[in-house]
């Protein structure tokens, strides 16, 4: 692999991971893909190794602890190096309220947004420690705004955020990092657009639909490069920060990395701009 940075990224099959991904091989990165879908995984697996990265994937759910293992096994075994983990996979359901939704949906939103990041973490630390390496935990604004029927989201992602700052105390030779990354233009808020009519208050679902009707959602891949900075670039001085995606101290040093064009195979149309 030589001087290729290793970073698996969960949540890959599309949306933001999937972004991420692609910024990666942009930059010759070696990215370890995990996603529950292996049709979408071949496709950001090729769009990597055609923008000059190189790319394994690994079928798992991250609610999982063995298939987390199995997953950093694979990326040592292939990569001989792991440099960063973006732990991105997550769902925004159940939708309602507390007391009405199924509390076997509830405890599926904690396994994935919250212990996925806690199981890929501990698998890979051992080797991030080596080299200084970066843990980057895909959060959202809910972690600290209360939303009406998310409550599973909204506790998966606070805690997330608290999980991150007792890791950077816990691992001071590692930089581990928390970043909102807007609403984003994703599967996660179709569901909203989907499902909040019948869960949601009227006007919190009228707010979900209104920012796709009115443009209003980011193109994943603006976030995503800011992300992808990070797993590559994050100072220590961020180790337990919760950070935005559009902090000009983030947003800035993203660009003049990775640049403004985002190349996908078989896409048939022209490069996508990150400020689209």
């Amino acid at each position: 692999m030589g001087d290729r940075r290793a970073v698996i990224v969960t949540g890959a099959s599309r949306g933001l991971g999937a972004a991420t991904a692609r910024w990666l091989g942009k930059v010759g990165g070696a990215v370890s893909l995990v996603a529950r879908s292996s049709a979408e995984l071949d496709q950001v697996a090729a769009d990597v190794n055609r923008a000059g990265g190189q790319a394994i994937i690994t079928v798992a759910d991250v609610a999982d602890p063995a298939a987390c293992a199995l997953a950093v096994e694979r990326t040592l075994n292939v990569f001989g190096r792991i440099d960063a983990l973006v732990n991105n996979a997550g769902t925004v359901e159940p939708l309602g309220n507390a007391a009405e939704v199924d509390p076997i949906h509830w405890k599926r939103c904690i396994e994935v947004n919250l212990l996925g990041p806690v199981y890929m973490s501990r698998a890979a630390l051992s080797e991030l420690r080596v080299r200084t390496g970066r843990i980057v935990n895909v959060s959202s604004g809910a972690a600290a705004t209360p939303i009406q029927g998310a409550s599973a989201y909204c506790a998966s992602k606070a805690a997330l955020n608290h999980f991150t700052r007792v890791l950077a105390m816990e691992e001071p030779s590692i930089v581990a990092v928390a970043v909102r990354p807007g609403v984003v233009d994703t599967a996660m808020q179709a569901v909203l657009r989907e499902k909040g009519p019948g869960a949601l208050p009227p006007e919190q679902a009228a707010y979900y639909r209104g920012l796709k009707e009115g443009g209003k959602l980011e193109p994943p891949r603006v976030p995503a490069r800011s992300v992808a900075w990070l797993a590559l670039h994050a100072p220590l001085s961020l180790s337990g920060a919760f950070v935005s995606y559009d902090d000009p101290h983030i947003q800035r040093p993203a660009r003049k990395v990775f640049g403004d064009t985002l190349e996908m195979a078989g896409r048939g149309s022209r490069p996508a701009r990150g400020d689209e």
